[in-house]
């Protein structure tokens, strides 16, 4: 039976939005913690690359959701094309020129995209767990998402899919969405859109986070049957806090890195430390601290058995 087309937006002057969904092949939940880390790096690489705004991700244990922007290859100049050629391939590559309108299209292709990060990680994950074969099951769902209301009720949707599932109460408190990226790393590399659906209605980027929060919140504390939710204390604290994210709150989201990492404390400790174990681990390339948003002079070095 053949496979029914996809829906792809081809309008030249306009982006498109997507909620995108891949599932493992692998039965239960083979995604823990380090292929969730790897799994979002991968994201972020590709992210860089394509001519994609991420508005929101999840990583669970099985499965994976992202909602991007995609831009059409008509506001892709040639300079941002032979940009992102240079992330992708490696420094010192010649741009073909004569490939100069099949790389715009790559770049501004959903269907690229996902293949460059599921294929990445497969690998990365095969190799990893000394496994071969496949890893996602079939191909990816997307839809497309209307923007205002629809992005931000599949931005909540895509954040809450944690408190649901059980593992959380608070849904920045689980890392691997995107209102925890947000919360826990302020947003590291500016990874993330800070659009929240909430630009087509004039909200001042200042005030979207605070804004979506609130949203979000409200959302997740409405009961369905069989899924966790978040509970009306937790919701009326919130409120009373007026949905801010103050530093206190910041800092509980950060004591990870006092468990995840290696090494934590001044970049002076750090550095130091780091170098009394360097020579027994036969890296090629030296590690580098890196700094603890939120936490003024704090640096953290990832476990030195991490490859």
């Amino acid at each position: 039976m053949p496979r029914i087309p996809r829906m792809v937006m081809t309008d030249p002057g306009q982006k498109t939005v997507y909620h995108v969904i891949s599932r493992t092949a692998l039965d239960g939940f083979p995604f823990k913690h380090a292929e969730k880390d790897e799994l979002v790096r991968v994201i972020k690489t590709f992210s860089m690359v394509y001519a994609v705004d991420v508005l929101g991700f999840s990583a669970l244990g099985n499965h994976f959701h992202l909602l991007v922007e995609m831009s059409p290859s008509s506001m892709l100049s040639d300079e941002e094309v032979r940009r992102r050629f240079m992330l992708l391939y490696k420094k010192g590559t010649e741009f073909p020129e004569g490939q100069l309108d099949h790389f715009r299209e790559r770049f501004c292709s959903l269907s690229r995209y996902m293949k460059d990060i599921k294929q990445t990680f497969s690998r990365i994950y095969n190799r990893k767990k000394k496994r071969k074969g496949t890893l996602w099951g079939e191909r990816f769902k997307s839809v497309i998402v209307e923007k205002g209301n629809a992005v931000i009720n599949c931005l909540a949707y895509i954040d809450l899919n944690a408190v649901r599932a059980g593992i959380v109460k608070r849904p920045e408190a689980y890392r691997w969405c995107s209102i925890g990226y947000h919360a826990q790393t302020d947003n590291k590399d500016d990874f993330l859109s800070l659009d929240f659906g909430l630009a087509e209605f004039g909200v001042e980027n200042s005030q979207r986070l605070k804004k979506y929060r609130e949203y979000l919140y409200h959302a997740g504390a409405v009961k369905k049957r069989g899924k966790a939710n978040i509970s009306k204390e937790i919701l009326e604290k919130a409120s009373a806090e007026d949905f801010e994210l103050d530093w206190t709150r910041r800092f509980r989201y950060r004591t990870r890195y006092f468990s995840d990492s290696g090494i934590i404390g001044s970049k002076a400790f750090v550095l130091s430390t780091y170098d009394v174990f360097k020579e027994r681990l036969f890296e090629s390339r030296e590690r580098v601290p890196k700094r603890v948003t939120g936490l003024h002079g704090m640096y953290s070095m990832k476990r030195l058995s991490e490859r």
